[in-house]
């Protein structure tokens, strides 16, 4: 029996042994998916504003930065990290700063007004829009918010809603994505690494267990009983 013991605690420690190699392989793929991201975020050069007091600001004012967290947390219910929003490293690298930046674009988008310009006059659902110039209010939608038909919100979807706003939205989203799902891949690490020296430990405390010495209690046993029958039971207890 206790050889058996020592058998499966040593496959227990060998099987925590794969565990950790795994967390730590884990562990060195997320660096260099870190170091990745960090290079590129340096490469870009996109950096938060924050004032003398380390309060973030846009366009100088802090309540300006404070409706674009505002659109952030209660519009769009992202889960806001405020330890990521750091005015000593003020570099956008972190998912909550990638969000951030999203939504100072599309905050400065939806709250603007674009110029657009008619050539000639146009009807359209028994109104007449005269020729000239009209400056068009974004009022708060989004892209699938205009209708695309009308001769002045059909022009100032397409000047709002730019190429270069959406690209810019597209490739701040990959970031925010790729930042969370490197931190989940750390987590998944350590929980590897954690479940591996939980076997290590059990393992070796089986054979460490196996190999103690028990102790002998002498039994009195009656003359009627046969030796040989004594004999085979206590080498059963023992094996």
């Amino acid at each position: 029996m206790r050889r058996r013991l020592t058998i499966i605690g040593i496959i227990l420690a060998v099987i925590g042994l794969g565990f950790v190699a795994g967390g730590g392989y884990t562990y060195m793929q997320i660096q260099d998916g870190y170091d990745s991201l960090q290079s590129f975020s340096e490469a870009q050069n996109v950096t938060l504003s924050y004032n003398d007091d380390g309060q973030l600001v846009d366009r100088g004012e802090t309540e300006g930065a404070q409706a674009i967290l505002t659109l952030l947390e209660d519009d769009w219910q992202y889960p806001v990290n405020q330890s990521d929003l750091d005015p000593n490293n003020p570099l956008v690298n972190t998912a909550t700063e990638y969000m951030y930046q999203m939504a100072t674009i599309v905050h400065h988008t939806i709250d603007g007004t674009v110029e657009v310009t008619l050539d000639e006059a146009v009807e359209y659902n028994g109104e007449t829009f005269e020729a000239g110039t009209y400056d068009v209010e974004v009022d708060g939608r989004y892209w699938t918010d205009f209708d695309r038909m009308h001769p002045l919100e059909g022009q100032a979807r397409a000047a709002a809603w730019s190429g270069t706003v959406h690209g810019l939205v597209g490739e701040l989203g990959v970031g925010t994505v790729t930042h969370s799902t490197l931190q989940m891949g750390l987590g998944l690490s350590v929980l590897l690494a954690g479940l591996g020296f939980t076997f290590m430990l059990l393992g070796g405390g089986l054979a460490f267990a196996a190999r103690g010495k028990d102790g002998k209690t002498e039994v009195k046993v009656p003359d009627t009983v046969p030796q040989e029958l004594v004999d085979e039971h206590t080498s059963a207890i023992t094996a």
